[in-house]
């Protein structure tokens, strides 16, 4: 069963994909989580429905390094019709 897949916005340019990591397990399993650089957002993937509802309720406002973070489920990729 796939995980959860979840927007995280608002980041501060310092956060790596290991600070979101730690944060995110405080709320369950972490299957997997990417930081684009310079973009300030990247993706976390809960292993549950349960556990991402848990992580975006508990983080969404919460200040990580002088930003409130913006977390809401991912929406799926847009295909750009090349």
């Amino acid at each position: 069963m796939p995980g959860v897949r979840l927007f995280v916005g608002n980041l501060n340019w310092a956060v790596d994909s290991e600070k979101l990591r730690e944060l995110f397990s405080q709320y369950g399993t972490v299957v997997s989580v990417r930081v684009l650089e310079g973009k300030g957002f990247g993706f976390v993937e809960m292993s549950s429905p349960e556990e991402a509802e848990k992580a975006r309720s508990g983080l969404k406002g919460m200040d990580l390094m002088g930003r409130p973070l913006n977390v809401e489920e991912a929406k799926p990729q847009r295909d750009k019709g090349r």
